[in-house]
């Protein structure tokens, strides 16, 4: 493994978290917090493991800038720009999210939970499609101009 596998690995982690962000999402609104619980300390493992991966990939390899213009940038770069805004707020979100928990504070952690969970969800599949546009699709220079 090198350090130009982390994108397609950190994509990965960020598919398995949206379907765990998802599952987790439908158990609780069955209400069955058994099944909800694993999922979401699922998701949570596998964002955790995304950011670091993200971190080490951008320390050691820059940031890749695309080059897109045309329809491919009109598409892109508003895809990008809100999920790098939501991402930033999402760590926090799932942060506040989370320590009701510890506490038992169970309607807290709900009420926080419906503005998190589609934020951390949307952050999920665009980081996803980000990757797919950028490493597989429509990589930098095979675009013309």
């Amino acid at each position: 493994m090198t350090i130009n596998d982390l994108p397609a690995i950190n994509a990965s982690f960020n598919a398995v978290s949206t379907v765990f962000i998802a599952m987790g999402w439908f158990w609780i609104r069955r209400n069955v917090w058994q099944r909800h619980v694993p999922c979401m300390i699922l998701a949570l493992i596998s964002s955790t493991a995304f950011l670091i991966g993200y971190i080490v990939y951008h320390a050691h390899a820059g940031e890749k800038s695309s080059g897109y213009t045309g329809l491919i940038a009109w598409i892109y770069f508003p895809l990008l720009i809100s999920h790098i805004l939501l991402a930033f707020a999402v760590l926090p979100l799932v942060i506040v999210t989370l320590i009701p928990t510890f506490q038992r504070r169970w309607d807290r952690h709900r009420r926080i939970g419906r503005w998190t969970m589609p934020i951390w969800l949307y952050v999920s599949v665009t980081g996803v499609i980000v990757y797919l546009i950028l490493y597989q699709w429509f990589p930098p220079g095979s675009v013309l101009k």
